[in-house]
C-alpha cells in the first residue's frame, strides 16, 4: 500500500516570502530542524533531528535537492533511518500557488520505501502542519 503525507497550507504573504522559509537554512532551522541546505539542483544536506530509537530514527536525515523553481516547486529526497546501515527513503515535494495575495502551498511527501517505517510515518503526518504552522506563527510576529 502506497503512503502519501499530504498537506495544504494557505499564508497571507507572497509565494517569494514563503519560498525563502523553504529555502533558507537559518529560516528552516526556525520551523522544522537544522541543516545545511542549499537550494541548487543536485546539493546533498542533512537536517538534525532528535534521536527517536523507539521509531528506529538516528536523528540524521539525508537529503538531496531535486527540483528548484523559484517562488513555485522545490522537492527533495529525505532518507532515514536507525543508523545502520538499513534506511526508509521518500520524496518531499512543496508547490506554491499565488493566491489573491497570499500563497498556497501544498506538501506531498511520498513514494516511501524501506522497511519499519510506519511509527516515523504516522510522527511526520502529524508534525508536518505543527512544523509548517511555525512559519505562521514567525511571519505574524
Amino acid at each position: 500500500m502506497a503512503k502519501i503525507i499530504q498537506h495544504q497550507f494557505s499564508f497571507p504573504n507572497p509565494p517569494e516570502v514563503v519560498w525563502e522559509y523553504l529555502t533558507d537554512a537559518n529560516l528552516i532551522a526556525k520551523w522544522l530542524m537544522p541543516g545545511n541546505f542549499l537550494p541548487i539542483v543536485g546539493h546533498e544536506f542533512k537536517l538534525s533531528a532528535p534521536v527517536m530509537p523507539e521509531m528506529g530514527f538516528d536523528g540524521n536525515i539525508y537529503c538531496k535537492v531535486l527540483v528548484v523553481e523559484p517562488f513555485s516547486s522545490l522537492c527533495y529526497s529525505w532518507k532515514f533511518g536507525p543508523g545502520d546501515g538499513t534506511s526508509t527513503t521518500s520524496v518531499v515535494n512543496w508547490t506554491l500557488t499565488s493566491k489573491d495575495g497570499g500563497t498556497d502551498l501544498l506538501l506531498v511527501h511520498c513514494g516511501f520505501e524501506g522497511q519499519n517505517f510506519i511509527d516515523m510515518f504516522n510522527s511526520m503526518n502529524e508534525g508536518w502542519p505543527k512544523h509548517v504552522g511555525q512559519i505562521l506563527q514567525i511571519l505574524n510576529k
